[in-house]
């Protein structure tokens, strides 16, 4: 009996996007015809999941309770104006004259119901009457859109690790506040110095604020560390605090304790004696050993833990004719790290959990390039409150990637949130070409607006999973709601 078998048996290759016919090949030269159209596009067609998300939280309702209006009253509204700028930063423009860009932008306008978005001196005006209080309230509101957010997405972490740091914004004018201080980038020029706390878990802005360019005090690092637990969700109840040795203090120590944080301050002005026959090597490959100490520094209250690192310094090679220079003392053939903590282990265990606070700098890096470089006014009032809009704006950032890419983004067709899946650990840089560069096309379709997105894009069906995924969460009943099991700290009353 002779059986017929097909020969071409090559494996089909799976689709990324629509399963459909495919495009035909298109011919652009420097000949093609030119014309315009009718309809209304934007190269921003992620702003709808931004409009969605910001429904989904409630962030009127959050806006309206905790924000302290200042004197000029805009014809669009106070909430309307932050939006705006929320969104211009949300986008990738750092300033406020960039809003010439996006004036008619479909999805902006769209959202503030204008035809054409007021000139950028609009917004400029609004932004340099804003002030100290305006900019604390920015921080209440973050606090309370957290909680929402780690709500929504079941996050209920029972410990928290913090991570602060401070930073330089180098000025190139006469602005307020400008202080000459430490600055290896631009050394002798004036600058702001801004203190950030982050939360490791989430990668997200806790808490923080614009300062002058000076050195931070003792004073005010306790003033800071305080202020930590008042931001944290309700559900947190332990705090890992880690800070470099610019806040080795013992008011921040002091500050710590008194919060009931558990903390490593790298130390740089206190000289604990180790006990030489202490020093051990948990790693035999390693020219690493370990010691730690209680010692209690001049100054400071009470007797505190200091843990150390010591690490062999390298020789250089050198030839057989020329002498060899001895070391005068045996501290000189080492390097040593050196922290001031309160928690129990090994010290080797310590400054391991001390390390992983590296991650810090990428996040500071991160905020920088979001728009805290940015100097928008000559008042340090006004920067002290945008300092904070641009935190905002990178929290939400943080807050989309983690919806995009959790649990039940995950279950919630799966198939089109494949693209998805590992948002959380890109930047935002990279977030908003998967996230927001995405062209779409705002058309009237039985006599209601209508956004549509091309079939051709690849990035299409994870776009279209997220946003019914934003849309079956809206349908919801809202986890915050009264009645809820989840411990909250900051409630607002219906």
């Amino acid at each position: 009996m002779v059986k017929k078998q097909n020969q071409h048996t090559r494996l089909t290759r799976s689709s990324k996007g629509f399963v459909g016919k495919p495009a035909r090949a298109r011919k652009i030269d420097a000949s093609t015809p030119y014309d315009t159209c009718s309809e209304q596009l934007s190269p921003f067609g992620g702003l709808l999941a931004l409009v969605k998300f910001l429904d989904l939280v409630d962030f009127k309702q959050i806006f309206h309770f905790a924000f302290q209006a200042p004197l000029r009253q805009p014809k669009l509204g106070h909430c309307q104006m932050v939006v705006g700028v929320l969104m211009l930063l949300f986008i990738g423009f750092n300033r406020i004259w960039h809003f010439a860009y996006v004036r008619l932008d479909a999805m902006l306008c769209g959202f503030l119901r204008l035809p054409c978005l007021p000139v950028a001196s609009t917004f400029w005006r609004y932004v340099d009457s804003l002030g100290i209080n305006q900019g604390r309230c920015l921080l209440k509101i973050m606090s309370i859109l957290r909680e929402r957010v780690w709500q929504q997405l079941g996050l209920n972490y029972y410990r928290v690790d913090v991570s602060i740091d401070t930073t330089v914004e180098t000025l190139y004018g006469q602005q307020q506040g400008g202080r000459k201080g430490h600055n290896p980038q631009h050394r002798g020029k004036k600058g702001y110095r801004p203190v950030l706390g982050f939360i490791d878990q989430t990668r997200e802005y806790l808490v923080g604020k614009l300062r002058k360019g000076e050195t931070i005090s003792g004073e005010q690092s306790a003033a800071f560390i305080v202020q930590i637990k008042a931001h944290l969700p309700g559900c947190v109840r332990q705090v890992l605090l880690r800070a470099d040795g610019e806040f080795c203090s013992w008011q921040s120590v002091q500050a710590a304790l008194g919060a009931g944080f558990r903390f490593i301050i790298a130390n740089k002005v206190c000289h604990p004696p180790f006990d030489p026959t202490s020093w051990y090597r948990p790693y035999k490959n390693k020219e690493v050993a370990f010691n730690s100490c209680v010692y209690q520094p001049l100054g400071w209250g009470m007797p505190c833990r200091f843990v150390a690192m010591r690490i062999a310094k390298g020789t250089k090679p050198t030839s057989s004719d020329q002498p060899v220079q001895c070391v005068l003392f045996e501290d000189d053939s080492y390097t040593y790290r050196i922290f001031c903590t309160n928690l129990r282990g090994r010290a080797h265990a310590v400054v391991g959990l001390y390390d992983k606070r590296a991650d810090v700098e990428n996040l500071v890096g991160e905020a920088k390039r979001e728009g805290l470089s940015a100097i928008p006014s000559a008042k340090f009032k006004s920067n002290y409150a945008f300092f904070q809009i641009v935190m905002l704006a990178y929290n939400i950032w943080r807050y989309m990637k983690l919806m995009a890419a959790s649990d039940k983004a995950e279950q919630h067709k799966a198939s089109k949130m494949a693209g998805l899946k590992t948002l959380a650990s890109n930047t935002i840089r990279i977030a908003r070409l998967k996230l927001l560069f995405i062209a779409a096309k705002v058309v009237k379709d039985q006599n209601r607006d209508k956004v549509k997105y091309s079939i051709h894009d690849a990035r299409t069906p994870a776009m279209l999973g997220f946003l019914q995924l934003l849309d079956a969460a809206r349908l919801k009943q809202r986890p915050w709601a009264p009645g809820g099991t989840w411990p909250q700290r900051f409630a607002i009353a219906p």
